[in-house]
């Protein structure tokens, strides 16, 4: 039976459009946790916060060390920084399957590590060679460490043409840049850098508040700031006031969340997020979401876009944005409208009363301020319902295609 063109075509758009909504970024972490043998190397790169950056990346290699291999890198007690550095140096920004190492040109190739695309490594510090030797042995080395190779291939541990390729390599590269000691966050001044920047009310509110310890708690671990610029945060002022001690220690800790995000990763993850002032059943979380260039921060009662980067130095970033953040957990009362009065009635009432049944007046506490139109508040269920509309236009499709088929 021979398909008309018009049926031919919708199978075609729907099968595409399933196709597109199916697919899914890897996950480095999800692919490591398969080889109980590679556990600590996994480990670190969550710890160092370049499993989302690999994550973020389309087209990567990452050459895996085992925990032997690891015990030997950590017996050098580096710093936290230092061991990110030189696990950046295992990851190579292009596709080598265990095909590909095999059938190099030449014989040898150098590739771009993620340490060189820090900007970090000098010269071609940040480069690995790559040489194919007779007999199938492939062997690694520093491109700045003469020539020497320090490591050979042992297997392939997933491959996906050409997205992403993990392989075994037999030992840690060893490079004394990378390697070198490197300042750690701890000594950073997160207020003097707002003030500098445009964020001055909202770093002076921060000295001001127990929430300065929490977030200078959180600056090695990581840790991502969102600070409103000084006209937004001087009008924000008379509702802040009005809070209990408690609700402005968490209005403060609600503008930063306790792992860096750089702001390819906040493009690249959006969705719900826990922010410092997230607590058991004070969820104080927030929705990331992007529209091309442009980033938003939005709670149900205010979205607020990302107007700047004040800096941007891993574990620490901190970004401008156009308007406060007010959590649902301090300004319920906005999200639940007063109920209208019941009319009086006239036996109840056998003189005129003074007193006014209108709407209720525009409320100046912080609990009761809305900064946005109702439309705000259903955003969330709208960015569902366009999430599932082009599945749900391909199955629609899909079954249109199977009765024409049919008939």
């Amino acid at each position: 039976m021979q398909l008309r063109p018009a049926t031919a075509w919708t199978l075609v758009l729907s099968l595409l459009l399933l196709s597109l909504y199916s697919t899914e970024a890897h996950n480095i972490t999800r692919i490591l946790a398969k080889f109980p043998d590679f556990s600590t190397f996994n480990h670190y790169l969550t710890v160092t916060h370049l499993a989302p950056e690999i994550n973020n990346r389309q087209t990567i290699t990452v050459c895996a060390v085992d925990n032997a291999a690891m015990d030997d890198l950590l017996s050098k007690h580096l710093s936290i920084y230092a061991i990110k550095n030189v696990l950046s140096f295992h990851v190579l920004l292009d596709y080598f399957g265990a095909k590909k190492l095999h059938q190099i040109t030449n014989g040898t190739a150098l590739a771009a590590t993620m340490f060189q695309a820090t900007g970090t490594a000098s010269g071609s510090s940040g480069f690995v060679n790559i040489t194919d030797f007779k007999g199938g042995k492939v062997g690694f080395g520093a491109e700045d460490n003469g020539g020497k190779i320090d490591a050979v291939f042992v297997k392939s541990l997933e491959e996906v043409p050409y997205n992403i390729s993990v392989i075994h390599i037999s030992k840690i590269l060893p490079t004394p840049e990378a390697e070198a000691p490197t300042p750690g966050p701890s000594q950073l001044n997160l207020t003097s850098a707002m003030s500098a920047h445009g964020c001055r009310v909202f770093a002076e509110t921060l000295l001001a508040s127990d929430a300065e310890k929490t977030f200078n708690d959180n600056l090695d671990g990581g840790l991502t700031v969102f600070c409103p610029g000084d006209d937004a945060f001087k009008n924000f002022l008379p509702k802040y006031k009005n809070l209990t001690a408690e609700g402005k220690q968490s209005l403060m800790e609600f503008h930063g969340i306790p792992v860096y995000q750089s702001l390819a990763m906040l493009k690249s993850n959006n969705g719900l997020t826990n922010t410092l002032a997230t607590d058991g059943a004070s969820k104080f979380d927030f929705t990331v979401q992007n529209d091309g260039e442009e980033v938003t921060l939005k709670t149900k009662l205010v979205t607020a876009k990302i107007t700047g980067t004040l800096m941007d130095e891993q574990p620490v970033a901190i970004y401008t944005i156009d308007k406060v953040l007010l959590p649902k957990e301090l300004f319920k009362a906005a999200l639940t409208p007063a109920p209208a009065p019941a009319p009086e009635k006239e036996a109840d009432s056998p003189k005129p009363s003074k007193k006014k049944h209108s709407s209720p007046p525009e409320p100046d506490s912080p609990a009761e301020s809305p900064d946005e139109d109702p439309a705000d508040q259903t955003a969330d269920s709208n960015n569902a319902v366009r999430f599932n509309g082009a599945r749900f236009v391909a199955v629609i499709l899909s079954v249109l295609c199977l009765a024409s088929l049919q008939m």
